[in-house]
């Protein structure tokens, strides 16, 4: 007797090893600012033909269907599901939420530019407006000492009034990246996403053109994980893995049993 079904189930266990790896990562996030989850993706590994479709059989009939055998399955990659988290008011003149597409853009420590939507900003001992790691908000963008209040348009423009001033002085505009396939970003973790080829270039400009979307100011976007969904993802993975493990436990009670009549 072959044993490749123990090989068939151990892949099964793999994959739903993994899978279950990316709900935890889901819900580990969700209460992550601008989180977006991950949806597993598997494909089935390689069939063994053993009789093609199509195949003579006796005279001048053929098969109808075939007999391949197939060798399991594995995870492909997991696929960013990028809709829209829930706008939470904080009524922090600092805090940004994107509603649409698009990311705020950040100077890495490597001077590479990185990806985020999370808005929770704030001021450097310099008066920049940075995240909470550190990373200055790219246009670099300074609050001058005094200011008394800032204002962010739907359009990214930044506003401050001065003292002494009677009218608001525009210190810059916050750009935001749209990309043609979000899902190709690279995850650095801390929020931070990178350029890749499968994601294609940035396309920046001013929020609310070209497909962007506007700023919120004083808001942040939740993680857009649900919970009860997670839940039962989680349960059906834990399904597949008991009933992959009980395949290796038959498959091996079979084996052994054959060596046991021959």
């Amino acid at each position: 007797m072959s044993n490749a079904a123990l090989y068939v189930a151990r892949s099964g266990l793999d994959a739903q090893s993994n899978r279950m790896r990316v709900i935890a990562n889901n819900l580990a996030n969700v209460n992550t600012t601008g989180f977006k989850r991950d949806r597993a993706q598997f494909e089935t590994l390689a069939y063994q033909t053993m009789t093609a479709a199509g195949a003579a059989s006796e005279g001048d009939a053929r098969y109808a269907t075939g007999l391949s055998l197939g060798s399991g399955v594995r995870m492909t990659g997991t696929a960013r599901i990028n809709t829209q988290g829930t706008l939470t008011q904080t009524d922090n003149p600092l805090d940004m939420a994107i509603e649409g597409d698009g990311f705020f853009q950040v100077t890495l420590t490597d001077g590479r530019i990185g990806y985020t939507r999370a808005g929770n900003f704030n001021l450097s001992a310099e008066g920049q407006i940075v995240t909470s790691d550190g990373l200055p908000l790219q246009p670099q963008i300074q609050v001058p000492e005094g200011a008394t209040s800032v204002t962010i348009g739907t359009d990214g423009t930044i506003s401050a009034q001065l003292a002494g001033q009677t009218e608001a002085t525009e210190l810059g505009k916050v750009e935001l990246a749209r990309f043609v396939n979000p899902s190709g970003l690279q995850a650095m973790g801390d929020n931070i996403f990178t350029e890749t080829s499968a994601s294609g270039a940035p396309q920046v400009g001013i929020a609310g053109l070209d497909g962007r979307g506007t700023i919120r100011q004083g808001s942040l976007e939740a993680s857009n994980v649900n919970v009860v969904q997670e839940l039962v993802d989680m349960i059906e993975t834990q399904r597949a893995y008991e009933i992959n493990s009980k395949m290796i436990s038959a498959t091996d009670e079979m084996l052994k049993n054959a060596n046991q009549q021959l």
